[in-house]
């Protein structure tokens, strides 16, 4: 997928996520995490810029969806403990943190699982490829089609849950 295509899952995936904090009145943690997701959205994509490491290898499996959220975990807690009680529990802003990795990495995997070439995502476990072969990564109708989506899905939520 391209980039409209992953900020489409990356909604996609936070909605659940961004229902229940807004209806537990979380409001703030809700934005956080839900513009985290979207921000970290091509994370995974690093692989890129980095000589050596093939395009949908390593940073493309479960463990580095893991690795992201324990390290974003790691900094919620330190910004908890630094921060006080005037932004947020630690263990709240810990919570966040890894919600952000997990979501984010995890809406790029399920995206890229979406086209023919697939992902690995339990290497170096497994080399099985999983792909639901919907969709090419260079579709525009395909990526544009998540994002709007996505657009939607968040849409319709916000107004129903948050109301006029």
């Amino acid at each position: 997928m391209y980039r409209n295509g992953h900020y489409g899952v990356a909604l996609l995936a936070f909605a659940p996520v961004g229902v229940a904090l807004v209806s537990a009145g979380a409001v703030e943690l809700a934005l956080v995490v839900g513009a985290g997701t979207l921000w970290l959205a091509m994370l995974p994509d690093v692989d890129h810029r980095v000589p050596g490491v093939t395009h949908r290898g390593p940073t493309h499996t479960v463990g580095f969806a893991l690795l992201v959220a324990a390290v974003l975990g790691g900094v919620g807690l330190l910004v908890g403990r630094v921060g006080g009680a005037a932004l947020s529990a630690p263990a709240t802003l810990g919570a966040v943190g890894a919600a952000v990795g997990l979501l984010s990495v995890g809406a790029h995997l399920l995206a890229d699982a979406l086209t023919p070439m697939g992902i690995r995502p339990f290497w170096p476990l497994s080399n099985r490829k999983f792909t639901l072969s919907v969709v090419t990564a260079d579709s525009t109708l395909g990526n544009y089609g998540l994002l709007s989506l996505g657009v939607f899905v968040t849409v319709a939520w916000v107004a129903l849950v948050v109301g006029p």
